[in-house]
């Protein structure tokens, strides 16, 4: 049984560069409508940290658009889902630039107690937001897919009443962040864990749903999609040791190719969805969540999506939501 989560990180670029209408409000508005047409529904992994701060320095008029689209997603059934750049919080705006701390950008080898201070901070805003005192997110995924190391960070996660990772890309290897999803190859689509989250753990506090992923020869990695998205809104906050950490990445001779509605080509979402497919007739007993990637600053390709979902709608596959398939399990 195949089951598809379209997931969509929604946020600007990660160093603060890009503006809130071009970047967020903008392309929702254009997918929600097409998702709306099939009456399906996405989960939003929403930055809350950049939203919180963008409105405090009233740095950007849209992001009352953004806080209003955000109040009819989550009235309509779309899954709101917590996401986060903890670089945000101790950032400041000058001169009409952010001014971000990168030594908050990986919330996971933070204090314990500033990890805590940071999700209660974010949880608190979405419900500020979504005008519901009682929300709390099911689902989470890291800044730059940092769930490493894992605790204390699950734990805090946990106790907060979240329930879904969905963080890990099997195959990730980032050397400078000390990044190594590889050992999670070998896992199925999905599993609980606790201490490590590409140990499964039978007693584990979290369920993993990972970024679906192949391991493919580095060269399919290069296309001019993929790379011209790479080139906007990156680079300028780098420095030279993570540059090269960088090249050091993407030295193997196979990389892990995420699912990734936004800049894959129609192509390669056909035939990586027709690998699975082709899978599932032969062991149909099998649960297969197949949890798909996009950010909205990358939304800019919206006839790749609407083709893509006119092939799911031919195999008898309707997008679903984390919420669905988790009282599903």
């Amino acid at each position: 049984m195949i089951e598809c989560i379209f997931t969509i990180d929604y946020e600007i670029y990660g160093n603060g560069e890009g503006t809130l209408g071009n970047l967020v409000f903008e392309p929702t508005k254009r997918l929600k409508t097409m998702f709306d047409q099939i009456g399906a529904k996405l989960v939003f992994f929403v930055e809350a940290a950049e939203l919180e701060k963008i409105e405090e320095a009233r740095s950007d008029t849209a992001i009352y658009d953004v806080k209003s689209q955000l109040k009819d997603l989550y009235k309509e059934g779309h899954e709101i889902a917590l996401h986060l750049h903890p670089q945000w919080y101790k950032g400041y705006y000058n001169d009409g630039k952010w001014h971000l701390d990168y030594s908050e950008y990986n919330l996971c080898v933070l204090p314990e107690t500033r990890i805590a201070e940071i999700v209660d901070r974010s949880i608190n805003y979405l419900r500020s937001v979504l005008n519901d005192a009682d929300y709390t997110p099911l689902s989470f995924r890291a800044g730059n897919w940092l769930f490493q190391p894992t605790q204390p960070a699950a734990k805090i996660l946990s106790s907060r009443g979240m329930k879904i990772d969905s963080s890990v890309f099997k195959g990730g290897l980032q050397y400078y962040y000390k990044l190594d999803y590889r050992r999670a190859i070998g896992n199925g689509f999905f599993w609980k864990f606790n201490t490590n989250v590409n140990i499964p753990d039978h007693q584990g506090i979290l369920l993993e749903l990972p970024i679906h992923t192949k391991m493919v020869p580095f060269w399919k990695m290069i296309t001019s999609k993929r790379i011209d998205l790479q080139r906007k809104g990156v680079g300028s906050n780098q420095t030279m040791k993570q540059k090269v950490y960088r090249i050091f990445d993407r030295m193997r001779l196979r990389q892990p190719l995420k699912l990734d509605f936004c800049r894959m080509s129609v192509t390669e979402l056909v035939t990586m969805m027709e690998e699975i497919i082709e899978e599932d007739r032969h062991l149909p007993d099998i649960f297969r969540p197949v949890v798909l990637i996009g950010h909205t600053k990358d939304l800019v390709d919206l006839e790749t999506v609407e083709i893509f979902l006119r092939y799911l709608e031919k195999q008898t596959i309707k997008p679903t939501t984390f919420q669905a398939i988790y009282r599903h399990m």
